[in-house]
C-alpha cells in the first residue's frame, strides 16, 4: 500500500531521522519522559506486599507489550511501592540482558490495571502527560531496529547494560502531539493487520510441517501400496503393518554406538587437527555435509572417537532442546561427541535412507520414553536406540519408501521456506512502516482517521 507524503518538510540534521514535516520539531528523547526510574526485585513472596514483578522475559518484543500471563510476584516494602509502581502507559526499558543476536535496549508499553512494579533489569519511563505513550513506545522501536540504542550499550562481562543517560541523549522527531496520536492510531491499525496475516501464514507452516510428518509415518509403516493387506506389529507406537514385512530390533540391523569430547585443554587434540568431529547441533540439519571443529588423528585414537563412514544415521540424544531425538544423515567421513548416536547398517539389512525416516516417525517416540520409565531423564541411550523394534521392508521396498519420501518432503520443505520467506517480508514492511511513519515520511493523518 502506498500512503501520501507530506507536502512541506525540511531537513532535520539527524542522518537517521532526515526530512521532516515543516511543523515537527526535533529533540533529544529524554523530553518525551518524565524520567528514568530504575526497577526493584524486591523480596520472596510473603503474602502481604506480593505484586507482580514485570521481568524482560515478559517483553512481548513483536507487540512491544507487556505479556501478563504467568505473573511474577515478588514482596515489594510499601515505600519503594510508592515511587516504583507502574502506571498504565508507562514505558519499561530493558536496562540488561540482551545477546549477540538481541541488542539490550528494548522499549514496550505497560497497558494494565493491576499493581505492578519492574524488575531491578528494567526501568520505567513515564510519558510526559500531555503526549501520547504509544506513539513514543513506536519511537523507540524504531530506534531500536535502527541500533540506535548499540553506541549506549555497555559489556564487561556476558550481560549488556545500556546507558540509560546516553540512549535517552538520542534526538527524536517531535511532532505536535495531536499528529502523535494519528501516527499512534494508524500504526496500531497497520501493525495488527500485518500480524494477523504473519499468524495466518506461521499456521500454515505448521500445518505443512504436520502433513510432513503424518506422511512420513504413514509411509514408513503403511509402505507405498494402499491395497496390500495388514497385520499388527504388536508394537503400540507402529501399529499395523503390510503383512510380509519384518519387526526387528535396530541392534539386529545396524552398528550402533556414540562419541566424546577430547579434552579442550589439549593443544595436541585439537590444534591443527584434519580429521571432522560433529557436536549435537548438527541433527537441525537435513543432511550433513561439512564441519565446524576438527581433531587430530591422537585424539581419534586416545580418546576412542569413532570414525563413521557415510552414509550413517546421526540422532541426537541428551537435553532437553529440540535436538533431542532429532535424526540426520551424514554424508562425509566424521567422529562425534557424547551427544550424538551414530546407527550404520548391516548393507544385507537396512538402507541409510529408509533408516533415517524411521527415526525421523520415532522422534516423539523416543522423547517420551527418554523423560520416563527409568531411563536417565532427558537422554536416550544408545541401548534404548538398539532395542528399538522398527518395521523392516525388503531392501528394494526400503529404497523405494526413502526415494518417495525424499521426492515428496522436498516439495514441502519447499512450500515451507517460500512462506517463511512471505513471513521475513511482512516482518520488516511492518519495521519500515513505523520508521517511516514516526519519522514523517508518510503522511498518515487522513488514514487513521478512517
Amino acid at each position: 500500500m502506498k500512503f501520501p507524503a507530506y507536502p512541506c518538510t525540511k531537513p532535520s540534521g539527524i542522518e537517521w531521522i532526515g526530512d521532516v514535516p515543516e511543523t515537527w520539531d526535533v529533540k533529544r528523547t529524554k523530553w518525551s519522559v518524565l524520567g528514568c526510574i530504575n526497577g526493584v526485585w524486591g523480596d520472596e513472596p510473603n503474602g502481604v506486599d506480593d505484586v507482580t514483578c514485570v521481568r524482560v522475559a515478559d517483553f512481548d518484543r513483536d507487540k512491544f507489550l507487556v505479556v501478563d500471563e504467568p505473573p511474577t510476584l515478588r514482596a515489594i516494602e510499601p515505600n519503594q511501592l510508592k515511587t516504583r509502581h507502574l502506571r498504565k502507559g508507562d514505558l519499561l526499558i530493558e536496562k540488561s540482558g540482551g545477546g549477540e543476536k538481541q541488542l539490550v535496549g528494548c522499549v514496550v508499553s505497560f497497558t494494565h490495571d493491576f499493581k505492578a512494579v519492574c524488575s531491578n533489569f528494567v526501568a520505567r519511563l513515564p510519558v510526559l502527560p500531555e503526549l501520547p505513550p504509544r506513539f513514543w513506545c513506536y519511537v523507540h522501536a524504531a530506534l531500536y531496529a535502527g541500533k540506535l540504542n548499540y553506541p549506549a550499550i555497555k559489556q564487561t562481562t556476558g550481560i549488556q547494560n545500556l546507558d540509560s543517560g546516553a540512549y535517552l541523549d538520542t534526538p527524536a522527531p517531535f511532532p505536535p502531539p495531536l499528529e502523535q496520536r494519528s501516527i499512534a492510531a494508524f500504526l496500531d491499525g497497520e501493525t495488527a493487520r500485518i500480524d494477523r496475516l504473519v499468524a495466518k501464514k506461521k499456521e500454515l507452516i505448521e500445518r505443512l510441517k504436520e502433513k510432513r510428518t503424518a506422511l512420513i509415518s504413514r509411509t514408513v509403516t503403511r509402505g507405498l501400496n494402499p491395497s496390500a493387506p495388514f497385520k499388527s506389529s504388536g508394537i503400540d507406537w507402529l501399529g499395523d503393518i503390510p503383512k510380509h514385512w519384518e519387526v526387528k530390533p535396530v541392534k539386529f540391523v545396524a552398528r550402533i554406538g556414540n562419541g566424546s569430547t577430547p579434552n579442550r585443554d589439549n593443544p595436541s587434540y585439537w590444534e591443527d587437527g584434519d580429521y571432522p568431529w560433529l557436536n549435537s547441533s548438527v541433527v537441525n540439519q537435513e543432511t550433513i555435509t561439512e564441519a565446524e571443529e576438527f581433531v587430530t588423528s591422537l585424539a581419534l585414537r586416545e580418546c576412542h572417537l569413532p570414525q563413521i563412514k557415510p552414509p550413517a544415521v546421526l540422532i541426537g540424544i541428551t537435553g532437553q532442546g529440540r535436538t533431542r531425538g532429532m535424526a540426520s544423515t551424514l554424508m562425509f567421513a566424521a567422529t562425534i561427541n557424547q551427544h550424538i548416536a551414530y546407527l550404520k547398517p548391516y548393507p544385507s539389512c537396512a538402507e541409510v535412507c529408509f533408516l533415517r525416516r524411521v527415526f525421523d516417525m520415532a522422534y516423539l517416540f523416543l522423547r517420551s520414553e527418554s523423560d520416563g520409565g527409568g531411563s536417565t531423564k532427558g537422554a536416550i541411550t544408545c541401548e534404548q536406540i538398539a532395542n528399538l523394534k522398527i518395521p523392516l521392508p525388503s531392501l528394494p521396498e526400503q529404497a523405494a519408501i526413502a526415494a518417495y519420501l525424499d521426492l515428496e518432503t522436498a516439495k514441502l520443505d519447499t512450500l515451507v521456506v517460500k512462506v517463511e520467506e512471505a513471513v521475513e517480508r511482512l516482518q520488516e514492511y511492518r519495521t519500515a512502516l513505523i520508521t517511516a511513519a514516526v519519522t514523517g515520511k508518510i503522511d498518515v493523518r487522513k488514514e487513521a482517521t478512517l
